[in-house]
């Protein structure tokens, strides 16, 4: 059976009332998806399932491909609709020709993300991500994470360059773990820093490693082998490099927190 006609199956059963509107959500949730020439299918419901939608990874496509999907995906969602359409990982001269071939995308350059924003404010859920980076050398992954986060519809605090070479710095700044309901800390070289912030702060850590640092850093697994081996109880470690999915992780932790507080109203 076709998508099209399991579409037509499914709304008929709910028309005659052998499937309420409630079962016919949960089905619409695993059903969707649009395939792109030969090189894409598009998970339109993945936001239903998950709470976020499918994010585009830029590296390895090329521009026309990253404007196929996007346009794809802009078409299919809802006026109402108020997530964003987003690619990682865009270097400046691809987003230079994805401006020619998608109207109102919107460039962060030190994250590296592109993005078509929705026109209302997308600030969806309570709580705050803190956002610590070790180093200035890690803001892109830092920014990365703040990016993600800020379009999904979050609140967020930076908190840049703290380093534990020079640990004044994030102590003086000692608010920003004391506000934050999630922090995600990006360091590089020895990764130590986000040990220290668990140590003092009261909510989780998502460490992410860099691949910054000299050669014995190993392209981040020195940094990754330090956050894995944290003394300090309540640190989760990402990949190397991850941003954006330390963002998703932190913004999961607030979603479940809202879902309680909404079912304990």
């Amino acid at each position: 059976m076709t998508q099209p006609e399991a579409l037509q199956s499914l709304l008929e059963a709910v028309a005659t009332g052998n499937i309420s509107p409630t079962v016919a959500l949960e089905k619409l949730k695993n059903f969707s998806y649009e395939s792109i020439d030969d090189f894409a299918k598009i998970d339109h419901h993945r936001t239903l399932r998950t709470g976020f939608p499918e994010v585009i990874w830029g590296l390895g496509k090329t521009p026309d491909q990253i404007a196929q999907i996007m346009t794809a995906m802009q078409r299919n969602a809802a006026p109402s609709d108020a997530v964003p359409i987003m690619a990682t990982r865009i270097e400046p001269d691809v987003f230079a020709k994805l401006q020619e071939k998608v109207p109102n995308i919107q460039y962060y350059p030190t994250a590296r993300i592109c993005a078509i924003t929705p026109s209302t404010n997308n600030l969806k859920y309570s709580g705050t991500i803190g956002i610590i980076s070790a180093g200035t050398s890690d803001l892109p992954v830092a920014e990365e994470a703040a990016i993600t986060a800020e379009l999904c519809g979050f609140q967020v605090q930076r908190l840049w360059d703290v380093g534990v070479a020079g640990i004044h710095r994030l102590l003086s700044n000692r608010q920003v773990l004391a506000e934050a309901n999630v922090l995600i800390v990006v360091a590089g070289m020895e990764g130590a820093l986000p040990s220290v912030v668990a140590g003092l702060a009261d909510c989780p850590v998502i460490a992410v490693p860099t691949s910054i640092g000299y050669g014995a850093s190993f392209g981040g697994l020195a940094p990754l082998l330090t956050m894995l081996n944290s003394c300090a109880a309540g640190v989760g470690v990402v990949n190397i490099d991850n941003g954006f999915g330390a963002a998703i992780l932190a913004g999961q932790i607030l979603r479940t927190a809202h879902k309680l507080q909404l079912g304990k109203s």
